[in-house]
């Protein structure tokens, strides 16, 4: 009678996550600027503020400037603590902070 074979289950390596990268400051400041005209426009408010974000974004991708994307983070942070005094929904405390945090990189 011929011997039956087992399979061994093949050694599995196990992948170790890469480390977070930390984001660079103009990374930073447009990931704020697309939340921030996310929250915007989920809510409905400031049109022009929206627009002018907008803008921003795509005028950075292509000159590389970050200026405007920070006064649009500074005008977005006055608006987001004015809803948040209103006491609107979907305006969080970390969203607040995470425009502040981009802001200190200035």
């Amino acid at each position: 009678m011929a011997k039956a074979t087992t399979k061994t289950p093949a050694k599995t390596v196990a992948k170790k996550a890469a480390p977070k990268k930390a984001l660079s400051s103009t990374d930073l400041i447009v990931k704020v600027c697309q939340a921030s005209l996310a929250k915007l426009s989920e809510l409905g408010i400031e049109p022009e503020l929206q627009s002018e974000i907008n803008w921003c974004i795509g005028s950075f991708h292509n000159d590389g400037n970050p200026v405007g994307l920070y006064q649009m983070a500074e005008r977005s942070l006055m608006v987001f603590r004015t809803e948040k005094a209103k006491k609107t929904k979907g305006i969080t405390a970390t969203l607040i902070g995470d425009i502040e945090k981009s802001l200190k990189g200035i």
